[in-house]
């Protein structure tokens, strides 16, 4: 809701920047290409990549599911403190809350022992910040690109060109960390608070997968796709408003503001030391092959490859395709799949967002009446309660939020072979956004994978959506039988009828 809140204001405030002018400079310079450095040679994260490879081999990546919330964001901050060359970060959404600065405060701070860092953002949260971005950059080991800004001014041969609506819609979703080219965590987290079970209102049950090994330079790979890209504008672009000493006033700000947090009691500050942890890790990694998958960009086009290459994933299952997905708003082909899949015996099941649960109403507009159409395909499907009894392992203390939401892009066919990424089974991942994730072939993570989404699926945590012997909907869960969709207020009610005026293809 956060989002579709900050999205409404962006098409108001886009009409306002058309006229004012983008506030990039006029002029300036084609940013560099520049790739991934080779894995770094030493430190902790190489020292845990040659452990894991002495017993599985230099082909096979290690993979831990990171699924509390808080062991999420303190992974996240363990790769930050102990990267000793590189690190490479890309978001679709960096808040700067508690959660979101603090891994900002990480980040410049491995810059300054000289690490190179590399920062790459969606702008959709970023417009009027061009003086921060700038400042940023004016670090010696910090490059700042950022995606398809609504401030910008292209140079098409020796035509200036401003930004467009219709070009703005197009958004980068991705989510990526990789740090020495040694480990990697990639999924469906933005960085925000309710990320990290840490907002006061909701919080998300989402999912990352960390990986070491070859996975790390698999997400490289995407990465550096998009960082070479002429979608994205450098921070500098930006620097001719930059005053002197804006960086360091930046961060006593930062610093300031981390102090007075409310909801970061368990996690430090300042760098830690994670030598001891990162060596107990080898043993805990499942072993395991995999490839990647993501959406490449063109001059002014987007390549939608994840839209053909995760229908053929799911379309392997010979006997069993689980799916953990926030935001489903399925087409007629993956209907027609998953009526396929059914008739040759394979046993579907998918769990997502209700009514109740749902961040995005807009989305429940367009999934609700489609429930039986899906029903219809063969598929069992589940819809989470916002009161979910995994709500408590979804909070940070101490915060406990209002309700819990489901945020995962997920699934596992067979047991054995895994996706993690951030795609949505909707219009706008399929069309629209970049989106990007991984393939996992590992009978040991599959099966750990595959038990956390049954669990999800169990009454204490999601209604289980059917037909009743009169063809009418019906939501079951281990507190009785509703009648009519669950719902948290009557203003969620309103909201899903008035959305339904929009455009599916929107959402």
């Amino acid at each position: 809701m956060k989002l579709l809140k900050c999205i409404i204001g962006l098409l108001i405030l886009f009409h306002v920047t058309a006229c004012t002018g983008p506030s990039v400079r006029d002029e300036y310079p084609d940013p560099k290409s520049s790739y991934a450095l080779e894995p770094g040679p030493t430190g902790p994260l190489a020292e845990l990549e040659i452990a894991f490879a002495r017993v599985h081999g230099t082909q096979q990546s290690g993979f831990l599911l990171l699924e509390n919330n808080a062991e999420a964001l303190r992974w996240r901050l363990a790769m930050i403190d102990e990267a000793r060359h590189s690190l490479d970060v890309q978001y679709y959404l960096w808040y700067g809350d508690d959660s979101g600065s603090l891994i900002l405060k990480r980040v410049l701070d491995a810059a300054k022992r000289g690490v190179r860092v590399r920062l790459v953002a969606d702008g959709i949260l970023l417009v009027g910040e061009g003086q921060n971005l700038a400042a940023l950059e004016s670090h010696p080991n910090v490059e700042v690109r950022i995606f398809n800004p609504l401030e910008q001014k292209r140079l098409r041969g020796q035509k200036k060109s401003y930004q467009t609506l219709e070009r703005f819609n197009y958004r980068m979703h991705n989510k990526i960390m990789v740090a020495d080219n040694r480990m990697t965590i990639l999924g469906g987290r933005n960085l925000g608070n309710e990320y990290f079970g840490l907002n006061k209102t909701y919080n998300f049950l989402d999912l990352d997968v960390l990986g070491v090994g070859p996975a790390a330079r698999l997400m490289s790979t995407i990465f550096d796709h998009f960082w070479n890209s002429n979608w994205m504008v450098p921070g500098y672009a930006y620097a001719h408003d930059v005053t002197p000493g804006l960086l360091q006033e930046l961060e006593q700000s930062l610093n300031q503001e981390l102090k007075q947090s409310e909801v970061l009691q368990h996690f430090p500050l300042e760098r830690q030391n994670w030598e001891n942890l990162l060596a107990s890790l080898a043993p805990r990694l499942h072993p395991g092959a995999s490839s990647k998958t993501y959406d490449k960009l063109e001059d002014e086009d987007i390549s939608q490859r994840m839209a053909t290459e995760l229908p053929e994933f799911t379309k392997s299952a010979q006997n069993e395709l689980l799916v953990n997905n926030a935001y489903l708003i399925p087409d007629e082909e993956m209907l027609a799949g998953a009526g396929q899949l059914a008739q040759r015996g394979v046993k579907l099941r998918i769990v997502t967002n209700s009514l109740a649960s749902q961040d995005v109403p807009a989305v429940n507009s367009h999934y609700g009446p489609m429930r039986k159409a899906i029903l219809a395909s063969g598929i069992d499907l589940y819809e989470l309660r916002p009161d979910a009894a995994v709500k408590s392992e979804i909070d940070t203390a101490p915060v406990v939020a209002g309700f819990v939401g489901l945020h995962t892009k997920a699934a596992v066919v067979d047991r054995s072979r895994v996706f993690i990424g951030s795609f949505n089974l909707d219009p706008r991942s399929r069309n629209i956004n970049t989106e990007m994730g991984i393939l996992i072939d590992s009978p040991e993570l599959g099966q750990e994978l595959a038990d956390k989404i049954e669990y999800l699926m169990e009454p204490q945590n999601s209604w289980r959506v059917s037909l009743d012997e009169n063809g009418k909907l019906i939501w079951v869960s281990h507190d009785g039988t509703l009648t009519r969709q669950p719902a948290q207020s009557f203003w969620q009610r309103v909201q899903d009828v008035f959305f339904k005026i929009f455009p599916k293809e929107y959402f």
